[in-house]
């Protein structure tokens, strides 16, 4: 890369700031983080741009901040190239808006403006929520709460700190205050117990005010049962609801309220609510104005005090569920007598029914969710895992007061389509899911990738619900071997920094004492037994973790997990017999093995996901300074290695097998050439195998949720990415074509068109090879810092481009192919340095724009390759 000059080439102007960010978080209302990290993106014109040093002030005021005063805090210049600094100033107060401003220098060192300021507010930190007590109703139905109080000044400013368990659906003089749905997340509530900030200043009002809330039940206090003994975890119970209300008047006076036994409690219409088995409202029951002043609630009883849960509480700081579209039916039709209407919402979804209707008092209206229909043309509805005859259904009774809207509050459901009996029904989709943003938009010259790659995201957004589900509709866990294979492409697709924090602390808290993981977290205390152990699946912690610095350089939440991935690695390591790891469910649900688990010995790939592992933690011991116990974890991983080669490797015959096996298995021969396990002189022979047995299959994979997301990266890397293609392109069984042309618009959970889920993500992982070895786009190191751009999935395809929204800015690839000539455009930011192979024929061949900036470049293996600092840059190669 070209050395800055004097002439100032290096940038048309000094750095400018763009999207302030506190832990992740535009403006967050109320962190509990007692030193958060401010972050930001510098932009500038031109190319290699540098940053060189930042000053941060947080100051009392707007005003202060964008004037760069910082009476809070003051960090002065540092020389630095840093996007991202700890607050180090005095201890922030609770309750606190902070506002802050950042400046930088150039690699010229010249100054450049102080960004537009932005603030942060702080949570009630350790002052905790004084005086308030859990409280509830005490009754089957989902609880109203209510407490009537006072106004006589005038306000600058009212927070709400609140946690209902499961959920609380808050209001405040007749108004919901908040957006959120299914609100607070959920968590392992015997370890963590999440509250969240409300910003009610505006709903107040001189005079009387009422403060309600109706409480849903969620995993808390579930009632339905079910195969994973949500309704025993050891947490159950009736819901309950904690509350701290600060009012801040204009002369500095506060006036607080907290929950306690002076709140009045009764029944609410919601007769009942289950996350599996749906709700019932009676709306004859329903109390309009209970939520506003002048409501007579003298019949109601004082709220039940309730013991408090025994996690502690923490400020909800992941992104929540919202309702993200609403969306009108495709189709009505009526299938038989007796059913009013199938509705078909035209798309596989998450979320639930809006229900607008005329019906006499005491009808009762039905709403049955599914996936697929019955041959008959009925909604398919059965849950094998969960007891009774009611599963994902809604039952609305009529008031009989004219035109009644109603929609379901305490759960979701997986569908598409929905079975309404009782009367004729307006419905309306309203999709929900953990609202986090999207960071990248794909795109290629073949219909079919972008089929597969807006088919994969929606369904990870169908799955995420405050952690990463396996199924909307079946299960709604967490299963970590889900997680483990999707979480690259779920980075790839969506910012999921603040979602995967808190689903990591979730994973921290199921942990055992003797470092052992369940298989779906958070856990009630199902999976440490019954599914265990397996290896592919727990092992998701060090990776995932190791995964967040690569993806946003986050250095402390790897601090603030090392001790326990490494108690969790030690427990692994002392269950290792003969070299290698004992697992029970392995490559889950190849093509012909619908009910899993997949045929060949589970130690293969055991083995090598813990090999993977101890290198992820080794990675992470290193970047912590943790030398010792990183060179203790590569240690034994080389173990590992051995023992997989010595147990499975047939050196004779160039591949992987088992004694279980029936035939050959992709996956058992992909995932040692993915994880670096096949010794040197195996390679070519272990990847002719894979390349042959492709290809006397019609060029079909038969790889479960572990080999899928690798088989094609492995193909391409070995320069067989016409053989990745091919599968990819298919359009019959086992392919993602054969789904889509039986229907599909998301993955489904197996290849067989019978499939129980048709919302499911983990076989839907290709879509990371579409990312980065199709548009040529790969993330290498410490949030984008290192990138590397190789589009070596050319084949069968003439163009493809991502953008992807990063911790440094926006990064794109972009690149098509017009005969034989190849146009590749590459967008850096500042503080990336990006390695870019265009395809050539020789060096001299390409060229590229800005020249004198790009530097030379190296050939090797049909690419020439740049090394460019920041800016666009273009390439043309004319012998691609």
């Amino acid at each position: 890369m070209a050395e800055p000059t004097d002439d100032g080439w290096i940038s048309g102007g000094p750095l400018a700031v763009t999207r302030l960010t506190v832990e992740y978080a535009e403006r967050p209302l109320g962190t509990d983080i007692a030193r958060p990290r401010l972050a930001w993106i510098a932009t500038a014109p031109g190319f290699g741009a540098t940053q060189s040093a930042y000053q941060v002030v947080v100051a009392s005021s707007a005003e202060l901040a964008a004037a760069g005063t910082g009476d809070v805090w003051d960090s002065g210049q540092v020389a630095s190239n840093a996007f991202r600094i700890a607050y180090d100033g005095p201890a922030l107060a609770p309750r606190t808006r902070h506002h802050w401003a950042v400046r930088l220098w150039d690699g010229l060192g010249r100054t450049g403006q102080w960004s537009k300021p932005s603030w942060f507010e702080t949570g009630l930190l350790d002052e905790g929520f004084g005086e308030a007590q859990w409280i509830g109703a005490g009754t089957e139905a989902a609880p109203l709460l209510r407490r009537t109080f006072a106004v006589d000044r005038p306000v600058e400013r009212a927070r709400l700190y609140a946690s209902g368990l499961a959920y609380a659906e808050l209001r405040l003089n007749g108004q919901r205050i908040s957006d959120a749905v299914l609100d607070p997340g959920f968590t392992d509530y015997d370890d963590t117990v999440l509250y969240v900030t409300h910003d009610v200043t505006d709903l107040l009002q001189t005079g009387d005010n009422v403060v309600g809330a109706e409480l849903g039940r969620g995993f808390y206090g579930m009632t339905t049962p079910n195969v994973w003994r949500w309704h025993q975890a050891p947490w159950t119970g009736d819901p309950r609801l904690l509350a701290r209300l600060v009012i801040t008047h204009t002369d500095g006076t506060e006036t607080e309220l907290h929950s306690d036994d002076s709140w009045r409690a009764t029944a609410g219409p919601t007769v009942s609510d289950s996350l599996y088995a749906g709700e019932t409202y009676d709306a004859r029951l329903a109390l309009p104005g209970w939520d506003a002043p002048g409501f007579d609630d003298s019949a109601w009883s004082a709220a039940v005090v309730l013991d408090a849960p025994r996690g502690k509480l923490r400020a909800q700081e992941h992104e929540p569920i919202r309702v993200v579209e609403e969306v009108a039916p495709v189709e009505v039709s009526t299938p038989r007598d007796g059913v009013v209407q199938v509705v078909d919402f035209g798309r596989t979804t998450a979320g639930w029914a809006r229900l607008r209707v005329t019906a006499p008092a005491g009808t009762k209206i039905s709403l049955l969710y599914g996936e697929t229909l019955l041959p008959d043309g009925l909604v398919s509805a059965v849950n094998q895992h969960v007891e009774g005859d009611r599963f994902q259904l809604d039952e609305y009774v009529a008031a009989g007061n004219g035109v009644e809207e109603w929609e379901p509050r305490f759960s979701y459901k997986g569908f598409r389509y929905v079975q309404v009996e009782g009367a004729a029904a307006e419905l309306t989709l309203r999709e929900a899911h953990s609202d986090v943003r999207s960071a990248s938009r794909f795109a290629a010259s073949v219909p079919l990738y972008e089929q597969i790659e807006q088919a994969m995201r929606r369904t990870v957004l169908n799955n995420l619900h405050g952690i990463p589900t396996d199924t909307p509709a079946f299960e709604k866990n967490g299963w970590t071997g889900d997680a483990q294979v999707g979480a690259p492409t779920m980075a790839g697709q969506l910012d999921v920094a603040r979602f995967f924090t808190k689903w990591l602390g979730d994973l921290r808290d199921s942990q055992h004492d003797d470092g052992q993981l369940p298989v779906i977290v958070p856990s009630g205390g199902w999976g440490f037994e019954e599914l265990s152990p397996a290896t592919e699946w727990s092992t998701v912690y060090p990776f995932l973790l190791r995964e967040m610095h690569r993806w946003y350089g986050d250095e402390r939440v790897l601090a603030e997990h090392w001790e326990p991935v490494l108690r969790y690695l030690d427990w692994e390591l002392a269950r290792v017999v003969d070299g290698l790891s004992l697992s029970v469910l392995g490559d889950w649900i190849p093509p012909g093995y619908p009910d899993g688990p997949p045929p060949e010995d589970r130690r293969l790939t055991g083995t090598a996901y813990l090999h993977r592992a101890l290198l992820s933690a080794a990675e992470i011991g290193e970047l912590l300074g943790r030398t010792d116990d990183a060179d203790r974890l590569r240690k034994a991983a080389v173990e590992l290695a051995d023992g997989l080669n010595r147990e499975f490797l047939d050196r004779s015959a160039g591949l992987y097998r088992t004694e279980k096996d029936p035939d050959y298995r992709q996956t058992s021969n992909a995932l040692p050439l993915a994880f670096g396990l096949v010794p040197a002189d195996q390679v070519d022979r272990v990847v002719a195998s894979l390349v042959t047995d492709i290809e006397a299959r019609g060029f079909h994979l038969n790889t479960g949720c572990l080999g899928v997301g690798v088989l094609l990266p492995v193909l391409t890397a070995y320069g067989h990415g016409d053989v990745a293609a091919k599968i990819a392109l298919q359009r019959t069984y086992p392919s993602w074509g054969y789904w889509f042309d039986e229907g599909a618009d998301t993955m489904w959970e197996m290849w067989e068109a019978d499939t129980r889920s048709r919302n499911h993500y983990f076989q839907g992982t290709v879509a990371q090879w579409l990312l980065e070895n199709v548009a040529g786009l790969r993330n290498v190191a410490n949030g984008w810092e290192r990138i590397l751009v190789r589009p070596d999935g050319r084949a069968q395809v003439d163009s493809a481009s991502l953008r992807t929204d990063t911790v440094r800015g926006r990064v794109s690839v972009s690149w098509r192919r017009t005969g034989r000539v190849f146009h590749l455009e590459v967008q850096v930011p500042v503080g990336s340095t990006a390695t870019v192979h265009v395809p050539s024929a020789a060096g001299t061949d390409v060229t590229a724009v800005p020249a004198p900036y790009a530097g030379e470049a190296d050939h090797q293996d049909g690419y020439s390759i740049y090394t460019v600092g920041s800016g666009h840059w273009s390439f043309t190669s004319r012998t691609s």
